[in-house]
């Protein structure tokens, strides 16, 4: 009999939670097939099978177990099953519950062309409310449907939909304790502090839309306004490099490189994967990279690593519509920046009234390393980069100085 034990995942995680079974005892495993989901304070792992065999499982799912202890157990002597080793697929029963939203009978004897069929108004009171005109009988001359008899439909089903208040409880993920338990002392033990402004997006979605094309088929990666946003947050972090920094204690340790962290919604809670030298790559570099860690983030896959060691954040909440917000920091990082959506708004332009795609961005940041002159620097040379974007190929210098070579 081969014992499986819960493997080590991580330096400081000691105990995991079993998500899900993707086998059952009873079941036989071929080598290598995924056993079982396990999720610990910070990731998802997945176990496999170390050999082939007859499946015997220890705890069940929303169980937590402790790294090392026996998880399964496999008897790889067990014969191994005649004809395919998946499990057979039965037919799914019919759901017993299913709200009918008139009571469905049989049709009556003299069925003819008319027979179950609705008048356009009746049929737009069923279109409108889903129903399917097959589960409702018609009161009219040879079974036809009546306006009537789809109002009655339709009040019906409201009626048992409105009986329906159930409550559902589910115990709170590793991963989603742990972000509590993280945003609550981003809370309680920092000085923090949020800064607002505002971009004119058009320069860049002018940008975009001149090479967007191009661009795919030179990098196979789409042009977004992440790589901008990184980008110009690189240029500020090198210029203000406070807010690259972190507290340890009594001491601040400064970065020389920006590890740039994508705050990521995954299916079981928020992530945040590191692009690692974020300062050295090009717009293209930065778009593949944040294609791939978001795609392992849906799936997730990421690793620690992977999720570990940033030194500055970025969040989206634009993409969800939000207009406003003031993002939690990210310990032990010292500030996060803030996208949001992007709304035609009325500004004064040269004494003009125009209207512009304006985005509202906010810094919040650790007052006690984090000076408001730095805060408020950081995020108007953001501001300047993005509405400017040849500052992002000269790295913040100004081209006219460069040019002149001063």
């Amino acid at each position: 009999m081969l014992k499986i034990n819960v493997p080590t995942v991580g330096e400081s995680i000691s105990e995991v939670t079993i998500a899900r079974w993707n086998k059952k005892t009873g079941d036989y495993v071929e080598m290598d097939e995924l056993l079982c989901e396990l999720e610990s304070d910070k990731a998802t792992f997945e176990l496999n099978a170390e050999a082939a065999g007859l499946l015997t499982t220890h705890g069940a799912e929303g169980d937590t177990i402790k790294v090392g202890d026996l998880i399964a157990e496999l008897n790889t002597e067990a014969p191994r099953p005649e004809g395919s080793a998946q499990p057979e697929v039965k037919a799914a029963a019919p759901k017993k519950e299913e709200a009918a939203p008139a009571k469905v009978a049989e049709a009556p004897a003299n069925n003819n062309y008319a027979t179950g069929s609705a008048g356009p108004a009746a049929q737009k009171i069923l279109a409108e409310k889903g129903i399917d005109s097959k589960q409702v009988i018609g009161s009219g001359k040879d079974g036809r449907i009546l306006k009537s008899d789809a109002l009655k439909a339709e009040l019906k089903t409201t009626q048992n939909e409105q009986k329906l208040r159930n409550d559902r409880v589910e115990k709170m993920t590793s991963l989603r304790k742990t972000v509590s338990k993280r945003l609550l002392a981003a809370k309680n033990e920092t000085a923090m502090l949020t800064t607002f402004n505002e971009v004119d997006m058009k320069p860049i979605m002018d940008l975009r839309n001149q090479f967007k094309n191009q661009f795919k088929e030179t990098h196979g990666v789409n042009l977004g306004f992440m790589s901008f946003f990184t980008k110009a947050v690189c240029v500020a972090l090198q210029q203000f490099p406070a807010v690259n920094a972190y507290l340890n204690g009594e001491e601040i340790i400064y970065h020389d490189y920006c590890d740039v962290s994508i705050a990521v919604s995954a299916p079981k809670g928020l992530v945040v994967p590191v692009i690692r030298n974020a300062e050295s790559m090009n717009l293209a570099q930065i778009e593949a990279e944040v294609m791939r860690l978001a795609g392992k983030a849906r799936d997730n896959k990421l690793s620690l690593e992977e999720m570990t060691g940033g030194t500055f954040t970025i969040t989206n909440g634009g993409v969800f519509g939000s207009m406003l917000s003031t993002p939690i920091i990210n310990p032990p990082q010292s500030a996060i920046l803030g996208m949001h959506n992007i709304v035609e708004r009325a500004v004064v332009q040269n004494g003009q009234i125009v209207i512009r795609p304006i985005m509202y961005v906010a810094l919040s940041y650790d007052h006690r390393i984090i000076d408001g002159r730095e805060s408020v620097g950081f995020l108007v040379k953001v501001k300047q980069c993005l509405e400017n974007p040849t500052l992002l190929l000269t790295q913040g210098a100004d081209p006219n100085k460069l040019l002149l070579g001063l």
